[in-house]
């Protein structure tokens, strides 16, 4: 202790400061200025952060790039209700809805929602609303009128009226349950309150929920379903995130400081993490972005990335510290060691995020931002700011001392650590070949797995919340009791003006109607050639025998005059056929897409066309179309770019193989892992494995880096592994089991997404640090060049010790490698 004392007291006399890298020299010979900027940055941004808003956009969830979309947004404005639209059900407990005192109650509930701000007023619809009407056939011709009497007084007469409507509407399964005991209010939305301002979706999901509890009684049940309310309750749930990300935070410095057993090192990690966090948090608001259920994970991602580089650059300086090096010199050869690596490592981590802009869907996109930002400030807190810190405040002297006394005494020897000599075997060829096998078999089995990975939803209802949740509760109500889901998949049919009630265009929409009905996932439909044979029938005293299209032009005429407008346009050039589904599954939206798009193929013309898609399911078939493009497009831009910066970083493309291979085979593994728990890749998820890849790398950076400085003093790769495991080795070890244990902690979220991709992220954490630590030394055998013999290993002690003495600083000829 006493000579490392001497050498840590002349250290700094003994040093040149105009030694090292130019970026080293501008940073920790104006260290003071460096620590003046960042406590002003921090501030300001942390004052900006305080305005960052949390909200969703219907249309940020959808690819409005893609084709379908572009028909329904060239269509919208006579598709009113087919896109954003809330679904109210009002169930009366005691009886049916031809109660004075139910239809009192709707009718109240129907007012107050009129009246909030976002909902599409003029394609609102309930039992109340005027657009609600019924036809019937009399003697005199055709009848109709609201559903609702004009004269209601809620006497018996006006309730058997309505029930005689009611029964003429043709709506019950739409808008009146099948039991005829509740019945919906569908209260489309618009983008933007009449003030201008985007819809908040979280205050519109509070005050649904208020009048949910105002109307809701011993005697009236309400159900609430649809985007923005699904969206409410995500962002509702979202304060528990927080609760998890403290979670995250307390296992991350427990664990940390068990390994350092110092505090202070400990508490600086942490604190550039969450600077890190602060910074990007304070940057979105000044560059117009908000967080949204899907990008809210973002921070946390940022400060487990965080807390795996700020533990390296930790450990770096402690054991130089042990060595008898003074903070300052620790610090700047720390930052000169390894800040290539790291700064490549988050090159990597941002390229993973930045591939996910090549998806045409805003709100992926606005994650890759969100993202991004994250890391690029990264390379400030904790690649400059931890190391300038640690410079001032150094470490615990007593956890220095013993970090250097374990080194050495396992560098000659004295102690080997069964778990360390354990992972040496992989740098033999026996080792070598069987974790080559075993991980070539894991991937033929996770490939073949993984070939059944589907796109879309897997599950019914909102597979982002838990089943047991309210919102999935009240979706499995409407299923049942209006005989279908709210999934609605609406066909668009352009003919020229006037044309819509043609034979010949009625007849092939009635044609593709039939065909649709039969397919398994398709409850009902509902067309304007549908309409025509009803109204034949009615024509024809109910015979059944005039369940026909008939080729009479002033029939169709007649008919198409008295529809409601929802199946037609104004100008009759649009008809909608509605295609009502049991539920929203990959399998059932892909099965209807490729029959509608061959049926388009095979009787569209110049005049007529046969254009997808409207409703919420056809949107999300779009969306599933652009994902399922996207999802190989994107891994193969991800690997690509990481590929490249392990080329400029190791200058060697025996080592970058080294490097990519355990990360291809985690990727396969997870998409098997997602196969086998129920997983399909929607815009939840897809983010996913290219973070897994991009952050994964960085273990693999810092043991490469280690391993190809020893190799090129001349040693054998199990020397050159054996010091690598006993400097970044155990911190990759560390970071990779911490990090996996805090969003492993996410499964118990009430969030079923964060849950998923807390199973997926912990999946990946772990398995790239495997790969690092065992497939990444078995490639090395057969794929680096390595010289010394294999007696290199034990007197690695004596010869790091023989070249500490022989170098000015103090410093081994590894550390001083500028890599």
């Amino acid at each position: 202790m006493n000579a490392a004392s001497s050498i840590s007291q002349s250290e700094p006399g003994r040093f040149d400061p105009r030694s090292g890298t130019l970026v080293e020299r501008a940073l920790f010979n104006h260290r003071h200025w460096v620590l003046v900027l960042c406590l002003i940055v921090t501030a300001l941004l942390g004052w900006q952060s305080t305005k960052l808003g949390l909200n969703a956009s219907f249309e940020k969830m959808i690819p409005t790039g893609h084709p379908y979309i572009a028909n329904y947004l060239a269509n919208q404005k006579e598709l009113s209700g087919l896109g954003n639209t809330v679904r109210v059900a009002v169930a009366n407990k005691n009886g049916d809805i031809y109660d004075a005192d139910y239809l009192r109650t709707l009718q109240a509930l129907s007012d107050r929602i009129f009246l909030l701000p976002g909902v599409d007023r003029a394609f609102m619809k309930s039992l109340w609303t005027p657009a609600t009407r019924w036809a019937s056939v009399t003697e005199e011709g055709l009848e109709g009128g609201p559903v609702i009497p004009d004269q209601y007084d809620a006497s018996s007469e006006s309730l058997a009226e309505l029930r005689r409507n009611v029964q003429l509407s043709n709506e019950i399964g739409q808008l009146v349950a099948f039991d005829q005991r509740s019945s919906i209010i569908s209260i489309p939305l618009l983008q933007r309150t009449p003030d201008g301002r985007p819809l908040d979706y979280a205050k519109f999901s509070e005050e649904l929920e208020a009048l949910r509890s105002e109307y809701q009684s011993e005697k009236i049940d309400v159900h609430i379903t649809g985007f923005a309310k699904k969206v409410g309750d995500l962002i509702e749930g979202l304060g528990q995130i927080m609760l998890f990300f403290a979670v995250a935070i307390f296992i991350t410095t427990a664990v940390l400081f068990a390994y350092t057993r110092c505090i202070r090192s400990t508490v600086l990690v942490v604190f550039c993490s969450l600077v890190a966090v602060v910074w990007q948090l304070g940057l979105l608001p000044l560059l117009g972005f908000e967080l949204d259920p899907y990008s809210v994970l973002v921070p946390f991602l940022v400060f487990a990335i965080g807390m795996s580089h700020g533990a390296q650059k930790m450990n770096g300086i402690m054991q130089d510290i042990g060595r008898g090096m003074h903070r300052v010199v620790a610090a700047r050869f720390t930052f000169r060691r390894l800040f290539l690596a790291g700064l490549t490592a988050l090159l990597c981590d941002a390229v993973g995020f930045a591939v996910l802009m090549i998806i045409q869907i805003k709100v992926i996109q606005d994650l890759a931002v969100i993202a991004s930002i994250g890391v690029a400030v990264l390379i400030f807190t904790n690649l400059i700011l931890l190391p300038v810190l640690l410079s001032y405040v150094g470490v615990n002297p007593r956890a220095a001392e013993l970090s250097l006394k374990s080194e050495r005494a396992e560098q000659r020897g004295q102690t080997r650590h069964a778990f360390w000599r354990f992972l040496d075997l992989f740098t033999q060829k026996r080792w070598a070949l069987g974790c080559i096998a075993v991980s070539a078999a894991a991937a033929v089995i996770g490939f073949m797995v993984s070939l059944h990975l589907a796109i879309g939803d897997l599950d019914a209802g909102a597979p982002e919340l838990r089943p047991d949740s309210r919102y999935n509760q009240d979706d499995g109500f409407m299923t049942r009791s209006y005989g279908a889901s709210s999934d609605l998949f609406a066909i668009m049919v352009q003919t020229p003006k006037s044309g819509c009630a043609s034979y010949d265009v009625l007849r092939k929409v009635d044609e593709l109607d039939w065909q649709l009905r039969s397919l398994p996932g398709v409850d009902s439909t509902n067309s304007m050639a549908l309409l025509n044979r009803r109204m034949l029938v009615g024509l024809s005293e109910g015979n059944p025998k005039w369940y026909e299209l008939q080729n009479n032009q002033a029939m169709l005429n007649m008919v198409t005059a008295s529809a409601p407008r929802g199946l037609y346009n104004e100008s009759c050039s649009l008809l909608t056929l509605y295609v009502y589904l049991k539920d929203h599954k990959a399998a059932t939206l892909t099965q209807l897409v490729n029959h509608v798009e061959a049926f388009a193929a095979a009787n569209n013309t110049e005049d007529v066309k046969f254009l997808l898609a409207a409703g919420n399911a056809g949107i999300e078939a779009a969306t599933n179309i652009v994902v399922k493009e996207a999802n190989r497009e994107m891994l193969f831009w991800v690997y690509s770019a990481v590929i490249l910066l392990c080329l400029i970083t190791f200058r060697s493309w025996r080592a970058t193989i080294c490097a990519v291979i355990p990360l291809m085979l985690t990727s396969v593994l997870c998409e098997a892992l997602m196969v086998w728990l129920g997983i399909g890749v929607k815009v939840a998820t897809l983010p996913v494995i290219a973070l897994g890849v991009g952050i994964g790398v960085d273990y693999a950076l810092y043991v490469m880096t280690i391993v190809l400085g020893f190799l090129r003093e001349g040693r054998s790769l199990s020397a050159a592994y054996y010091g690598a495991l006993l400097s970044t080795g155990k911190v990759v070890m560390l970071t990779g089991v911490t990090l996996a244990i805090g969003v492993g902690t996410w499964m118990f979220s009430p969030i079923k997404f964060q849950a998923d991709m807390g199973v997926l992220l912990a999946f990946m954490f772990v398995w790239n640090m495997v790969g690092a630590l065992l497939l990444l030394p078995a490639l090395a055998y057969f794929l680096l060049p390595t010289q010394g013999s294999p007696s290199a290993k034990c007197d690695m002690g004596k010869k790091l010790d023989a070249e500490a003495a022989a170098k000015p600083n103090g410093l081994t000829t590894t550390a001083s490698a500028p890599f």
